[in-house]
């Protein structure tokens, strides 16, 4: 691959806004006795709702399109919030089927996780190329189930502010981060009462320098949302400051797939990410679960 040295239009960084639209699926995938917790459930099923039509009024209001990984069995409990995302043309990609981490399946429960989840999505008019695994966390099978099926890319590991091609396998990797994910800030743990909720103007104060870092060194700004999370009154008014933000700094800002279109037929930009795909796919980590 070819490395220019800008991307499309000129810009000097990119940018992909995306969600992770976990409802019901990740309380029940944590502790399978909360399918039968209405109130625990409800904190999931308040995302597709209420915060999925509220932030697609966000997105629209800011011309941006975005990518939303959704767990294929949300998707067939909340199928309208689905094709409401397809028909404001977002990305819909691969979050698993039962927001269960692959590292806690067998080869043969996760390939059926991976099966399922195609099946449920496309079944809605999904296009799918790529997936975003619900621990952020891989098997040792993953990703050659990934291309078997046919997908394009990753997002899963954390390890570059670029996307980058896998050495051994017909993937692009488009790296994500916990500083800039909503969960870690704002996800208050009812079950251990020991997360505290931080206000939408302290994140700003953490993401925007974040934002403003990756574009000077001209890499990708993955910004990962939750609906259940940012799509709270409140926190709308966060996720309108940052597309704004992202805006006026003037990436390209653009979808998960066109990120890794893009990087297919050009290789990384701006940093040098060629020595990473060596070692990508050899990462275990923790099985913690998170959106």
């Amino acid at each position: 691959m070819s490395a220019p040295t800008q991307w499309p239009g000129g810009r000097s960084f990119a940018a992909t806004v995306s969600f992770d639209f976990d409802a019901e699926e990740l309380w029940i995938a944590e502790n399978p006795a909360n399918a039968d917790s209405p109130g625990v459930l409800s904190q999931g099923a308040y995302g597709p709702r209420v915060g999925v039509p509220l932030i697609l009024e966000v997105l629209r209001k800011h011309g941006i399109t975005a990518t939303f990984f959704v767990p294929g069995k949300d998707a067939l409990r909340h199928p309208d919030a689905v094709r409401a995302i397809l028909a404001a043309g977002h990305e819909v990609a691969h979050h698993g089927h039962s927001h269960t981490s692959p590292t806690r399946l067998t080869a043969e429960e996760e390939r059926a996780e991976l099966t399922d989840g195609l099946a449920a999505l496309r079944g809605l008019g999904a296009e799918v190329s790529g997936y975003r695994s619900p621990s952020w966390d891989f098997s040792p099978h993953t990703l050659d189930m990934l291309e078997e099926a046919g997908l394009s890319y990753s997002s899963n590991l954390l390890d570059h502010i670029v996307p980058y091609a896998h050495t051994a396998h017909d993937l692009v990797e488009i790296p994500v981060s916990w500083i800039l994910d909503d969960a870690p800030h704002f996800w208050f743990a009812n079950d251990t009462w020991e997360k505290t909720i931080r206000s939408p103007r302290e994140v700003l104060d953490v993401w925007l320098p974040e934002i403003d870092g990756i574009a000077t060194l001209g890499g990708h700004v993955m910004l990962t949302f939750h609906p259940f999370l940012t799509g709270r009154p409140s926190r709308l008014a966060f996720l309108d400051s940052v597309l704004t933000h992202l805006t006026e700094l003037g990436g390209w800002v653009a979808p998960a797939n066109a990120i890794a279109a893009h990087t297919r037929a050009h290789g990384p930009l701006g940093l040098d990410a060629g020595a990473l795909g060596a070692h990508a796919g050899t990462h275990t980590g923790s099985e913690h679960t998170r959106g």
